[in-house]
């Protein structure tokens, strides 16, 4: 790799081939791209990716008047939002200036050009641009609580320290939670984080496997155990011998098998079949499923006592609708997998894609997100995936206002307390916190009356 390759990219969107050549020239520590118009200027975005770009703002406009600076402006930053804009402008053209900062612009240096202030300028916008790479990536190491695991919903992360807790100690886990929301994923953290992790992880679904053939995959079997059985063959428990062992969909297990599988987590021994010797096997059992075992238990069609004895530590994970904040974390780190794996070049989400990922209810939860990504890093034809490349329905206008969303919360901690409380407002004010005048000024503010709030 040649000197030129390692330095810093800086693109010069100037359409005065004089300019070019000097700032050219004089940008040397750099390696400078010249665009010369709005297309060229948006090609070398695509192409080149420079994390600064030095923009005269006063580009000719083109036949039907647009006017070109600005507009350059709004598509590098839809292609390529975290890139540092600094805008040139005339001495008189002040106000110009601030309105493209408005539209995103990092900051913006007045003709005539002092090239010492204008380095300055140029360095610092590199140095934020490696800054703000920087913690975008310790941020996503820090939404990695385990591995395999990204989250900073609360509830995810209550759900990753009892991993933590939980998983250096042979209890048997019972993961609980909706379709695609991760429930091997959780199965395979544990068995990581135990002392079993350098032996075999052993999966099998239950509801996968017909019943006749579900008891011979569970304990294996002998030679001439049934027809066609011409070898002596282990079963996943035996296989999983000294590791972990993974059922998951147990709610879908045949009663017949149930009663032999509680025995053999009762005694740890097992039969193949067909066999008569008992078969010591050290293994833990990690157990999942989307259905409601307590339900089962009560309709008779799930043992009371196998529930007991897988459920000794029960993990419930939360759908992907009800994680705040994880929808676009988890997007993006499976738009970075699904990248290196194809060896696509795509930088993120457009902001209206971005929206429309967090207002989306995602009914099959994470797998649904993962195959939608999957396919539009196949499809996209830009750098930036947009909604109709993830086809999600658009949702332009997220609303996230902090007043609304303070006001509500403050609302419903009122009547909350005024209902613990029986309507005292005396008692509600202390739990609040706050005194009693104050308690019935946030009571008028909100209309709340206190015979009203009693459910």
């Amino acid at each position: 790799m040649n000197q030129s390759n390692k330095k810093p990219k800086l693109l010069i969107v100037e359409d005065d081939t004089g300019l070019q050549s000097q700032l050219r020239w004089h940008f040397d520590q750099y390696e400078v791209i010249i665009a010369g118009d709005r297309d060229s200027a948006i090609a070398a975005i695509r192409r080149d990716e420079p994390p600064v770009v030095l923009q005269d703002l006063g580009l000719p406009p083109d036949e039907e008047g647009v006017e070109e600076g600005f507009l350059t402006i709004q598509q590098t930053l839809s292609i390529a939002p975290n890139t540092k804009i600094i805008v040139v402008t005339g001495y008189h053209d002040y106000n110009n200036a601030l309105r493209a900062v408005a539209l995103g612009a990092y900051d913006f240096y007045q003709k005539p050009v002092n090239t010492d202030t204008l380095d300055l300028i140029v360095q610092r916008a590199h140095q934020m641009a490696q800054l703000e790479q920087e913690n975008r990536r310790l941020q996503l190491k820090a939404q990695s609580p385990l591995s395999g695991i990204i989250a900073s919903d609360a509830a995810m992360l209550n759900v990753c320290r009892t991993i933590e807790k939980v998983a250096p100690v042979d209890v048997t886990c019972l993961v609980l939670g909706e379709s695609g929301t991760g429930k091997e994923v959780i199965a395979k953290s544990i068995h990581h984080l135990s002392h079993r992790s350098e032996k075999r992880f052993v999966a099998i679904n239950c509801a996968a496997v017909p019943e006749n053939l579900m008891e011979s995959e569970l304990f294996g079997y002998e030679k001439g155990a049934f027809t066609g059985a011409t070898k002596r063959t282990l079963g996943k428990i035996e296989v999983a011998h000294g590791g972990t062992l993974f059922l998951d969909e147990i709610g879908d297990m045949p009663l017949t098998l149930q009663a032999k599988l509680l025995r053999f987590l009762q005694e740890r021994t097992i039969e193949r079949l067909g066999g008569r010797d008992e078969i010591d096997v050290d293994i833990r059992v990690v157990c999942a499923t989307n259905k409601n075992l307590e339900e089962m238990v009560s309709e008779k069609t799930f043992r009371e006592d196998l529930y007991y004895r897988i459920s000794e530590i029960v993990v419930e994970l939360p759908p992907l609708r009800d994680r705040e904040g994880d929808k676009i974390l988890l997007a993006r780190h499976i738009l970075s997998k699904y990248c290196d794996a194809q060896n696509r070049n795509i930088k993120g989400f457009s902001a209206e894609a971005a929206a429309a990922i967090e207002s989306y209810e995602w009914p099959g939860n994470v797998r649904e997100l993962e195959n939608k990504i999957k396919r539009a890093v196949i499809m996209a034809d830009t750098k930036t995936l947009s909604v109709e490349d993830l086809a999600l329905p658009h949702h332009e206008d997220l609303s996230i206002n902090l007043r609304q969303v303070r006001q509500a919360a403050e609302k419903s901690a009122i009547i909350q307390a005024i209902n613990l409380t029986g309507g005292q407002i005396t008692a509600a004010a202390k739990y609040l916190g706050v005194t009693r005048p104050t308690l019935y000024d946030l009571m008028k503010k909100y209309e709340i009356e206190a015979q009203d709030t009693a459910n």
